[in-house]
C-alpha cells in the first residue's frame, strides 16, 4: 500500500462528513491505543455509538473497528478523560485548509478544544476556555512557536496561502513574478496543497508540471485555476465520490475522496463516505505493515550469516586437525623406518651427556659431519639445548627428538598426538555436521518466512472481518431473545432501559411482561401486527419472571402478568409518585401464576462460536448443545468458567477448543444477576 501522507483535501473532506456525523455527540470515554492513537467514544441521541479515531501525524476518521485498549491508560488519556468525558462536540474545523484540525467541546461550565496535527510526527493538544495549553501528546519548544503547558496556544505557521482565499488575480500575479520555478514547485508551495494534488491540478488544466510558472500564458492560468476551484468545490459541497484505488493485484494503492484523473484507467472500490473509505483504507494498511513486521526475516538471514562464518572456520579447523593427525602418524612411521640412523644419532648425543661433554659442541661436530659427508637421511637441523631436544629433517618431514626419552618413546608419543589429533577432529567433524544442519534448519525457515511474508498480509486482513464492529440493532442494547415460534422478545436492563423501551419501542400490538416483583423489568414481545400465540406469551413471562429479584434470591416461582402498551401510564393514583423506570398499570392484568424460574444458555457453532440464552424452549429451538439453569449459589466467574466447561464438554473437540477459548463475558449477559445452578445439559 502506497498512501502518501494525509494531504489538505483529505482533511477537508474528512471534515466535512465530521460535522454532520459527531456534531452534538457526547464524549463517553477517552482511549489511547499507542503513544500516538486516540480513540473518542460518542454517543449521539437515537444513533449507534460512534468511534472517532485520531492519529498524530496520519490520520483522522470514523472507525468501525474494534481496537485492542491498554488495561492502564497513560497519563494522557487519563487527562483527557478528566477534562472531556462527559462534554459535547460543538464543532469541527480545518484550520486554513492546514492539515490542523480542531475539535470543539462543552460542558456545562467551560469550552476546551483538541487540536490535532497532521504534518511531520504530529501531535494531540488540549487547549482551555482561555487558549491555553492544558495537556499534549508532546511538549516542546520551536523556533516558531512553543507547546508548552500554561502558554496560549498557537497555529503552526501556514505552509502557504488559503487556496480558499486567493482571488484569480492575485494568483495571476503571483506566478508572473515567481521566475523559473517549475508550476507544479509553484503550486505545492504558493497554495500549500503538496505535490500529489498539485500535479493533479495541472493534469487537470492539461498544463505541464515542469513548466515555468512566469512563462504560463492567459489562458493556462485561466485553466489551471478553474482546475483548483473544481477540486476546491468538492470538499466544500460535499461534492464528494470516496473511494479506494485498487493496484493490478488488488491491493490497496490509495485512498481518495473524489474521482483523480492521475488514477483515469484503475480500478476503484467505492464506499458510502470518506471516512469510511479512510478506515478501511488505513486499518488494512497498519494491519498490513504490522503482519510483515511480524516477520523477522532479518533476523533469520543474520544468523544464517553467523553460521556460514562459524562453519569456514570450522572447516579450517577440521582441516588443521587432520594434517597435524596425519602428520603425526607419518613421524612415527619415519622414526621405525630410520631407527638405526636415528638411534646412532640419539646415542651420540646421549653419550656426550653422560661423559659431561659440552652438547652444542656435540651438534658442532654432528653438523659439520653432516655438511662434510654429503647427504644423508636424518639431518640435524639444530639442538635445543634447555629441552634437551634434537630437531631433525627426515624424508622432508621436520621434527624434534627429545634426548630425554628413548627412540620408541618418541615414536609412540607422536603415534599418542596423532591418535588424539583424530579424535579431536571426529568431534569438529561432529560439530561441523551440526552447524550444517543449523544452516540448513535456517535456511529452510528463510524460505518458509518468504513465502509467509506474501501470505501474511491477506491473512490480516482476513482477520480484520473479525474486528469489525458491526452496527448494532436497537433492541441489542437491551436483553433479548428470539421465541421458538420466531417473535422478538425484548426486556429492559435498569430503570432508564426500562423507560426508553416502553416509552419508545413499543405499539400498540405488543404485550407488555412485567414479573409481580418490585424492580423487575418490562419485557416486551414485539408482535408487528401478528397476534402471538401461547409459546411465545409463556416464553416471555418465564423471560420477565427470570430477571427480576426473585431469581437473586432463590425463588422456584414467581407470578408474572401482561398488559397492553396503552395500559401504562406515568400518571398514578393521585398522589402516588411513580419512579424513573416504572410504570402504572390500569385496567385488567393477564395473570401467569407460579411461572418456573429457569433459563438455558446454548452455544452455536457454525462458522465461528456464539452463545444465546433465554427460556428454555426458545434456546433449544437454535442450538443443540445448550445447559439449564435455575437459581443457585453459584456465582461469579466460576459459574461462567463452569458454563463454558459443561457446553465445551458436548461437543467435538475442534470446537471445545473454541469455547474453551471464548470469553467469559459472551455469556454473563444470559445469566441474572451472574448467580445460578446448572441442573443439566442436552446436545
Amino acid at each position: 500500500m502506497s498512501k502518501r501522507e494525509f494531504t489538505s483535501f483529505d482533511v477537508a473532506a474528512a471534515v466535512q462528513e465530521l460535522k454532520q456525523a459527531v456534531v452534538d455527540a457526547r464524549v463517553n470515554n477517552v482511549y489511547q491505543l499507542d503513544p500516538k492513537t486516540l480513540i473518542l467514544k460518542l454517543h449521539k441521541t437515537d444513533q449507534p455509538s460512534l468511534q472517532l479515531l485520531m492519529e498524530a501525524g496520519r490520520r483522522l476518521h470514523l472507525t468501525s473497528y474494534a481496537a485492542e485498549k491498554p488495561q492502564v491508560p497513560p497519563a494522557f488519556c487519563m487527562a483527557l478523560r478528566k477534562y472531556l468525558r462527559g462534554a459535547w462536540i460543538t464543532d469541527v474545523q480545518q484550520h486554513e485548509f492546514e492539515r490542523v484540525v480542531t475539535v470543539h467541546f462543552k460542558t456545562k461550565t467551560t469550552a476546551f478544544q483538541l487540536v490535532l496535527e497532521l504534518f511531520g510526527d504530529g501531535n494531540i493538544i488540549l487547549i482551555g476556555g482561555k487558549g491555553e495549553i492544558l495537556q499534549a501528546l508532546v511538549f516542546k519548544r520551536m523556533r516558531d512557536r512553543n507547546i508548552l503547558r500554561g502558554e496560549l496556544f498557537q497555529f503552526p505557521p501556514s505552509s502557504g496561502k488559503n487556496p480558499f482565499k486567493v482571488t484569480k488575480e492575485e494568483f495571476a500575479e503571483a506566478l508572473k513574478v515567481s521566475g523559473d520555478v517549475e508550476v507544479v514547485r509553484f503550486m505545492a508551495r504558493f497554495l500549500g496543497v503538496g505535490g500529489f494534488y498539485a500535479e493533479e491540478i495541472l493534469l487537470r488544466a492539461e498544463v505541464e508540471k515542469n513548466k515555468c510558472a512566469g512563462a504560463l500564458s492567459d489562458s493556462e492560468v485561466s485553466a489551471v485555476f478553474e482546475a483548483l476551484q473544481g477540486l476546491l468545490s468538492a470538499v466544500s459541497v460535499s461534492k464528494l465520490e470516496p473511494s479506494v484505488v485498487l493496484a493490478e493485484d488488488s491491493s490497496f494503492l490509495d485512498v481518495v475522496p473524489f474521482r483523480l484523473k492521475r488514477y483515469e484507467g484503475y480500478k476503484l472500490q467505492r464506499y458510502a463516505s470518506f471516512n469510511e473509505a479512510l478506515d478501511e483504507f488505513c486499518v488494512r494498511s497498519t494491519a498490513t505493515a504490522k503482519a510483515i513486521a511480524s516477520v523477522e526475516v532479518s533476523k533469520l538471514q543474520r544468523e544464517a550469516a553467523r553460521l556460514k562464518r562459524v562453519i569456514a572456520e570450522q572447516e579450517q579447523a577440521l582441516r588443521e586437525e587432520e594434517g597435524r593427525a596425519e602428520r603425526d602418524r607419518q613421524i612415527g612411521d619415519v622414526i621405525y623406518a630410520h631407527s638405526s640412523q636415528i638411534q646412532s644419532l640419539m646415542d651420540r648425543f646421549t653419550e656426550a651427556r653422560q661423559e659431561g661433554e659440552d652438547l652444542n659442541a656435540v651438534f658442532n661436530e654432528v653438523s659439520a659431519s653432516q655438511a662434510a659427508g654429503g647427504k644423508s637421511e636424518v639431518l640435524v637441523e639444530s639442538f635445543d639445548a634447555r629441552n634437551l631436544a634434537l630437531n631433525v629433517c627426515v624424508d622432508n618431514l621436520r621434527f624434534s627428538l627429545s634426548l630425554r626419552k628413548t627412540l620408541f618413546e618418541n615414536a609412540a608419543e607422536y603415534y599418542e598426538r596423532g591418535k588424539k589429533a583424530k579424535q579431536k577432529s571426529a568431534g569438529a567433524t561432529s560439530a561441523l555436521d551440526e552447524s550444517r544442519q543449523k544452516l540448513a534448519d535456517i535456511e529452510r525457515e528463510i524460505a518458509e518466512v518468504e513465502a509467509l511474508r506474501l501470505a501474511k498480509p491477506a491473512e490480516a486482513i482476513e482477520k480484520l472481518a473479525e474486528r469489525k464492529v458491526k452496527s448494532k440493532e436497537w433492541f441489542e442494547k437491551f436483553r433479548w431473545f428470539i421465541s421458538s415460534d420466531g417473535f422478538l422478545v425484548v426486556a429492559g436492563k435498569d430503570a432508564v432501559s426500562n423507560e426508553v423501551l416502553v416509552k419508545k419501542h413499543t405499539e400498540q400490538e405488543d404485550a407488555v411482561f412485567h414479573a409481580d416483583v418490585a424492580g423487575a423489568p418490562f419485557v416486551v414481545v414485539k408482535t408487528q401486527g401478528k397476534v402471538p400465540g401461547e409459546q411465545v406469551l409463556r416464553e416471555a413471562g418465564e423471560f420477565a419472571a427470570a430477571f427480576s429479584r426473585a431469581w437473586r434470591e432463590g425463588a422456584g416461582t414467581a407470578d408474572v402478568y401482561w398488559v397492553k402498551p396503552d395500559q401504562l401510564s406515568k400518571s398514578g393514583p393521585s398522589g402516588e409518585y411513580v419512579t424513573r423506570g416504572a410504570f402504572a398499570v390500569v385496567g385488567r392484568r393477564n395473570w401467569m401464576r407460579g411461572v418456573p424460574l429457569m433459563l438455558a444458555v446454548g452455544v452455536i457453532t457454525d462458522d465461528k462460536v456464539s452463545f444465546i440464552g433465554g427460556p428454555v424452549e426458545a434456546v433449544k429451538a437454535k442450538a443443540k448443545v445448550y445447559v439449564t439453569l435455575v437459581p443457585g449459589d453459584l456465582a461469579g466467574k466460576e459459574l461462567l468458567k463452569r458454563v463454558l466447561r459443561t457446553l465445551a464438554s458436548k461437543l467435538p473437540k475442534e470446537q471445545r477448543e473454541k469455547v474453551l477459548k471464548a470469553s467469559i463475558e459472551q455469556v454473563r449477559e444470559f445469566v441474572p444477576y451472574t448467580k445460578a445452578r446448572l441442573i443439566g445439559v442436552s446436545s
